[in-house]
Order: C-alpha cells, then structure tokens, then sequence
C-alpha cells in the first residue's frame, strides 16, 4: 500500500464514531462504506491526490453518505466521491435521487429516459404516464432529443417533467464543471456521461413537485451547497414562469374535511392549471400535505360527516 493510501485510509477508518453519530439508515453500514470508498479514490490517482491534500473533504462526504442514507456500493451505481473545487464531494446519481424519494415515501416509483428522435414520446397530461414507445435494440434510433424522468405518487397519481437537449445543455453551459472543460479542456461527466447527467437533470428539476421529504431535501441540499451543483441546476431560469395564482383553489382544498373531499375537490379543479406547470405544483402540493394531515389525524369520511 502507497503512503498516499495508508494515510487517507486511515483518516476514513478514523470516522466511524462521526459516521454511526448520524447513521439514518442501519443498513448502510460504517465497514463497508469505508471499504468502498478507499475503493473508490485508489482507483483514481487525481482524485488520491485531491483527498491526501484535503482529508477533511473526505470526512465530510464519507459522513454525509451516513447522514444522507446512500451507499457508495459501485454494483449499484447511487453514489460516488468525486474531486471538486479541490476536494472530494458526495455525487450522488439520478438513480441515486429516485432511490431516496422512493425510500422516503416521496414518490412510489419512478424513471428517467432519454429521448431519440426516431421514438415516439407523448406527453399526456401533467397526471398521467407519458407515452414512449421505441424498438430497444434498434441501432438507428437517431438523435437524442430530450430526457424525461416521470414518478407515481403515493396518491398514485403521475408526474412527468420532460426536458430538451436545448434546455438541458443551457443548464450544462452554467456550470463550473463545463466551463473547466471549455476554458482548461478539463474532462467531466458532461463530456463523458452527457446522458446520465442529462436525467440527473431533469430528475432534480421534476422533484420540485413532488411531496417533500426530510430525507430528499437533505440530499438535494447538499447537492445544491457543499456538493458544488448548485450553479447547475438552481439557476433561476430553470423554473418554468406561474402565469396562474392558485391560491383560491389551495384555500378552498385546505377547508375539505375528509380525504374523500380533497381528492375529488383535486380532480374537479386542477385541469384549469393543465397548461402552468408551476401553479399546477403548488396546487398539487397543496393537495397532498392536507391529504396527508387527515389521514395523520386518522379522520375517517364517516367520523367527519358525523
């Protein structure tokens, strides 16, 4: 073992009281994640460098893998340590993202695709599944035209945020990681895994309208502060503009008294927002947090009209 390796390895092993302190999630466990992520930087002889010369970078996202409730298992492709603005960051991958919103209780289920322009791809309405149909072992499927991520509620309601190539190279020629590429011709996941930073995209624009979760917040956040994506993707000009104010409808959802009510109070109302994709989210959300505060309350349709 390299002096490089000795030294960063046991600076990780030297974590594991840190680790458990904020352990979420008891079967990611303190042995294996150090394991993989001595795996990880020993691979990469930049990113060695990187973690020798900032240990507390490590520590930081070799704690936050505990905190946020993510494994580092590279069979399963959820998360990674990454060199970044001269230390290592937590990455976690869009299949990473639909892991914890599922895992939270976020969402049921959820995808994201990319789009070639040879396929057929619909999009039918905000709550319903779209419609994408292509031959997979086609070798002429043509151009990659967009990228969509759609997820099944608990409600079991649909969701779908589908992005252009246009829309997600605008948010790609914002970060730092391209502009390194632009100006130094510095590799980066944008130039050597365009699509899956591509879903990654969409997946964390699509998530502002679904039902928040401490456990998804908490890894958005860290994405979006410590982790270095913020310039990417919270850019204001990747939210859509409200033309709509929904305030009526959410006050009116909020008066229901059972989650019978509030569902059908949803359904006969949110088609006039069909068209603002931001209104339509607030609505939604609204929706759901009263849905959930009644069936926390444990109010029944028959105690409620009693």
């Amino acid at each position: 073992m390299s002096n490089a390796i000795q030294v960063v390895s046991e600076s990780i092993y030297a974590l594991q009281p840190a680790f458990e302190a904020v352990q979420i999630d008891k079967s990611i466990t303190f042995a294996r994640e150090a394991e993989f992520a001595i795996q990880i930087l020993s691979g990469n002889d930049y990113a060695m460098g990187i973690a020798q010369s900032n240990r507390q970078s490590v520590a930081d996202a070799v704690t936050n893998v505990s905190a946020i409730g993510i494994t580092l298992n590279p069979a399963e492709k959820k998360a990674y340590l990454v060199p970044r603005k001269g230390g290592i960051c937590l990455a976690i991958s869009h299949i990473g993202l639909l892991h914890l919103a599922i895992e939270s209780g976020s969402i049921r289920w959820g995808q994201a695709r990319l789009v070639y322009e040879n396929d057929h791809f619909e999009l039918n309405g905000l709550d319903r599944q779209p419609t994408h149909t292509f031959k997979p072992f086609c070798k002429e499927r043509g151009e990659i035209v967009g990228v969509y991520v759609s997820v099944k509620t608990a409600d079991g309601d649909y969701l779908t945020e589908a992005m252009s190539t246009d829309e997600v190279n605008a948010i790609r020629d914002r970060s730092d990681a391209w502009k390194s590429w632009v100006s130094k011709k510095k590799s980066c996941p944008w130039v050597t895994d365009w699509g899956e930073m591509a879903k990654k995209t969409a997946v964390h624009r699509g998530h502002k309208y679904w039902p928040k979760t401490e456990r998804l917040d908490k890894a958005l956040h860290y994405l979006n502060t410590d982790g270095g994506e913020g310039a990417s993707f919270n850019a204001k000009s990747d939210t859509p503009e409200k033309t709509l104010d929904p305030s009526v409808d959410i006050a009116e959802v909020y008066k229901t008294k059972t989650d019978t009510e509030a569902l059908a109070y949803w359904k006969a109302n949110q088609g006039k927002y069909k068209d603002d994709l931001v209104a339509h989210g607030e609505f939604k959300t609204a929706v759901v947090d009263h849905r959930m505060n009644l069936k926390a309350q444990g109010i029944t349709d028959v105690e409620a009209k009693a």
